[in-house]
């Protein structure tokens, strides 16, 4: 039987969630069912060698940003020159471009994937060419409820659009419990959504209280040079470790205490699901799908966004019940394992492949 050739069309490969997410659908992939070719929009991007090493064709067309009319007729071109079977995109500026050249290149299966959450501060000229765009998508795929919900209400019709949650490999992350004196662990991009300067000011609030308490911020982005001079302003020096990029996100969270996303908005963070497979108990915001991956009180506490007082308090409650914790570390496991397997996530999208 002949494997069926599939473009992944994504922005780049650069470090980020939806890259990653990326990355671990092609290593469990079926690739006897399957022939993968990853077409990156902007640029190779860090990830593109591992994703090589894992047997996947990439090109990079460097596409530079701004609108770009003619990235529809040198997309069209190559579909239709490589006769790809199935073209899936990835996020806003492969589904704008994506879709409508997979459409005219005659491509029978076209799925989007939304990874985000809510697009709230989106002009409305690019709503409205998403929306366009959506029309030559046959399946419309959101990572969670709150997000198709939200896409439904801007005009993507209902009847294309379903919910198909993100999984991670739980053998990369298997469980280790919190540690007791370890540090409260944040992954996530150093970007304005993630309100990582709310984080900083409850983590002031927090070692007030507690002063051995430690904070440790793996993640890189456009407001590092502001989140230092705000940890400086808050006395927090001595207290919360930027990192940067980290490779090793297993590592880290293999000795964190608990872990902590005061995210705006979210679609299904694989950061959450990578600690709650680790066994750590998980404070964050009630936003997007943060409340489908959390369950409230059970696997982790849920806080209002952009409110340090919040998040403070139920950082302090988890240091001071270590016990509790450990059984909402446990009880995230097993949420993990029930409900974010990223085999089972590939399973799904492999029916929607064929189907």
């Amino acid at each position: 039987m002949t494997a069926l050739r599939v473009a992944q069309v994504t922005l780049s490969l650069d470090i980020g969630g939806q890259e990653r997410l990326l990355v671990e659908m092609a290593r469990h992939r079926d690739t006897a069912r399957f022939d993968w070719t990853v077409i990156a929009l902007a640029g190779r991007g860090s990830l593109a060698d591992l994703m090589e090493s894992l047997g996947v064709r990439v090109v990079a067309l460097d596409a530079p940003g701004g609108f770009r009319p003619g990235l529809w007729r040198r997309l069209s071109k190559l579909f239709r020159a490589e006769r790809f079977d199935i073209v899936h995109t990835h996020d806003d500026r492969p589904l704008l471009y994506g879709m409508p050249a997979a459409w005219w290149a005659g491509v029978s299966r076209r799925i989007h994937t939304h990874h985000h959450g809510r697009l709230e501060h989106v002009h409305w000229r690019q709503r409205l060419l998403m929306r366009l765009a959506s029309r030559h998508a046959q399946k419309f795929v959101c990572v969670s409820h709150d997000s198709a919900r939200y896409m439904i209400a801007q005009g993507v019709a209902a009847e294309r659009v379903s919910t198909l949650w993100n999984g991670i490999d739980l053998a990369r992350f298997a469980f280790s419990g919190p540690c007791d004196d370890g540090p409260i662990v944040t992954v996530a991009r150093l970007s304005p959504e993630k309100d990582i300067a709310t984080l900083l000011r409850a983590a002031a609030q927090v070692v007030a209280l507690h002063p051995t308490a430690r904070f440790e911020i793996a993640g890189a982005g456009s407001l590092q040079d502001d989140l230092l001079r705000l940890r400086e302003q808050l006395k927090l020096t001595g207290s919360v470790i930027f990192h940067g990029e980290v490779r090793d996100i297993p590592a880290l969270l293999a000795r964190a205490r608990l872990f902590v996303l005061p995210s705006l908005s979210e679609g299904i963070s694989l950061t959450l699901l990578e600690a709650m497979a680790r066994g750590l108990p998980v404070v964050t915001t009630a936003v997007g799908g943060n409340p489908e991956v959390v369950a409230a009180n059970e696997t982790g506490l849920l806080v209002p966004a952009h409110f340090p007082q919040a998040l403070a308090q139920a950082i302090a409650s988890l240091l001071t019940e270590p016990q509790r914790g450990r059984d909402m570390g446990l009880a995230g496991r097993r949420r993990v394992e029930n409900c974010f397997d990223i085999r089972k996530m590939m399973a799904q999208y492999e029916a929607l492949y064929v189907e």
